[in-house]
């Protein structure tokens, strides 16, 4: 555990120091067709080593992760002083939010269109408000993540399909069809909406909670896992290696909070998944095969820690010692592939994302990636916290 807190500790210096915007710039070409007038507390979210530049994708979501990322690591002994980078950091996504008129609550999470805000974006930023607010006491975080999802319930939610709009485009108020990014989507990210319920007593929000999981269950496919949606592909026949995270993990908070076993039994489908797709040494790839074959170059270390993470929540309830190695070898993969001696300093502590496939040229194929780091802080603070009880 003493290698794993020292690995914590440089992650989080990373990411509370050279990956955090604090001088209102936006973060390259991506970042400033975005059009946000507010960057600080913004996490800079890809760094290209061949070229050395950042630059920007989906700032909003990848931030709110790295809120939730800093409050988990508050809790542990002597971090608490990460609670004040969550609330930086909390307070860039809270200026993304319209306060008035026709789009009041919606926060402008832009992914791949610089015009067009993704549902699932919005989702997977508001559960970090959440646990800010638990631990700080101050409501504004958890208001403006009601108001985000008040206004996606009122605008996104599919009730005859139990699913959602994801491309919403500003302009014209309407929801885009037709281009990368816009399918409609059962998106139970974080399961938020049942957090919200229990926050503000809407049985809407629980309605859409259920209705989402019911849609999971009829769509699952293969096991554990849902390859008819975005970004898995029915096509390449590959799967994501976030995608039986952010739907299968949820499962387990239904099953808390109602009691019906499938709820659990579907999670534990998607914590198989993970033990499946995850390589001897801990790794995990990009493009995943339904049949867990995989291509030489793509691993992301996001992916590991995601699947730590899942096996961590499996191990709390079940109390199966049998993942407890694979937890071990997936937080290993991420702290190899973490720069603990670079020539740039403002990488030291950053977790390797990805290693591109070669291009014909002599340049570095490494992508470092924000999602690296704040998925492993994640992870470690789950790990060392199980070991601190």
């Amino acid at each position: 555990m003493e290698k794993l807190q020292k690995s914590l500790d440089l992650a989080l210096e990373w990411l509370s120091g050279p990956a955090v915007v604090r001088n209102n710039e936006p973060v390259g070409e991506r970042g400033r067709a975005f059009g946000y007038t507010f960057w600080n507390g913004a996490i800079r979210g890809e760094y290209c080593s061949s070229e050395k530049v950042w630059d920007s994708f989906c700032p909003v979501w990848h931030t709110g992760q790295a809120v939730k990322a800093f409050v988990m690591a508050s809790g542990l002994p002597g971090k608490e002083k990460y609670l004040e980078n969550a609330r930086e950091c909390a307070g860039f996504i809270m200026a993304q939010q319209i306060d008035s008129g026709r789009d009041a609550g919606l926060i402008l999470a832009f992914e791949d269109h610089s015009d067009k805000v993704n549902t699932s974006a919005i989702l997977e930023a508001v559960d970090g408000l959440f646990m800010l607010t638990d631990v700080s006491g101050e409501k504004k975080y958890e208001e403006c993540a009601l108001k985000a999802l008040s206004w996606i319930a009122s605008h996104a939610w599919q009730k005859d399909m139990g699913k959602f709009f994801d491309l919403y485009q500003i302009s014209s108020g309407n929801f885009i069809f037709g281009v990368e990014g816009a399918q409609n989507r059962p998106l139970l990210d974080d399961a938020v909406f049942l957090k919200g319920w229990h926050r503000c007593g809407d049985p809407l929000f629980l309605e859409i909670a259920s209705a989402t999981a019911e849609t999971l269950f009829q769509d699952e496919k293969p096991a554990g896992n849902w390859i008819k949606y975005i970004p898995c592909s029915v096509k390449n026949n590959t799967l994501h290696p976030r995608h039986a995270y952010w739907w299968g993990l949820p499962m387990l908070e239904l099953f808390r909070e109602t009691g019906e076993r499938r709820y659990y039994d579907l999670f534990c489908r998607a914590v198989e998944w993970y033990r499946n797709a995850l390589r001897r040494d801990g790794g995990l790839f990009r493009g995943t095969g339904a049949d867990f074959n995989t291509a030489s170059f793509g691993h992301v270390a996001s992916g590991s820690a995601c699947a730590a993470i899942m096996f961590e929540k499996y191990y709390e309830e079940s109390g199966d010692d049998s993942v407890l190695p694979l937890i071990s070898s997936a937080e290993n993969f991420c702290m190899q592939m973490q720069i603990t001696n670079p020539e740039d300093p403002s990488l030291r502590g950053a977790i390797l994302e990805k290693v591109m496939p070669p291009d014909g040229s002599d340049r570095i194929p490494f992508l470092i990636r924000d999602l690296g780091t704040i998925f492993f802080v994640q992870a470690a603070s789950l790990t060392l916290q199980r070991a601190a009880n």
